[in-house]
């Protein structure tokens, strides 16, 4: 089996690389805080002396003012108006639609009545003044029809 040959990086003639010097750190120098308060000493009743810092209450942080009403609150209720317009709005649509049909139905059924009462007029009418022929039997001829 051949095996590659391992990776050789290419060097340049006269390319000499030195390792850079990492500085000495600067000496560290303790800083006091400016926002710690002095040390303190107090005598106790019984002679000993404590010596420390005077500890001031916490105070807690101002909190912002909240609106007297909350923002999901009036979202919510604007939301119910919205909401109250829309069905009212679907309401009237649908009282005005079933409006509609009931108009378009009484008048294909006043159409239909009239349009029957013609008919049935045509029918049922007497035939006054015309002629009744009772055919038997007749025989067409070139296009002479004999009784």
């Amino acid at each position: 089996m051949n095996q590659p040959a391992p990776y050789r990086p290419t060097e340049t003639a006269g390319a000499v690389h030195y390792p850079t010097p990492i500085p000495a750190p600067a000496p560290m120098v303790p800083v006091q805080s400016s926002h710690l308060p002095a040390v303190q000493s107090i005598v106790l009743p019984d002679g000993r002396v404590v010596t420390g810092y005077a500890i001031e209450p916490a105070k807690p942080e101002q909190v912002a003012a909240k609106p007297p009403v909350s923002r999901a609150a009036v979202n919510i209720a604007l939301g119910g108006i919205g909401f109250a317009a829309v069905c009212g709005g679907l309401l009237m649509l649908t009282t005005f639609i079933a409006a509609l049909t009931a108009l378009i139905t009484q008048l294909i059924i006043l159409a239909a009545v009239i349009f029957g009462g013609f008919i049935a007029v045509q029918l049922f009418a007497g035939s006054g003044g015309g002629t009744t022929v009772n055919i038997r039997k007749a025989v067409i001829k070139r296009n002479h029809f004999h009784t």
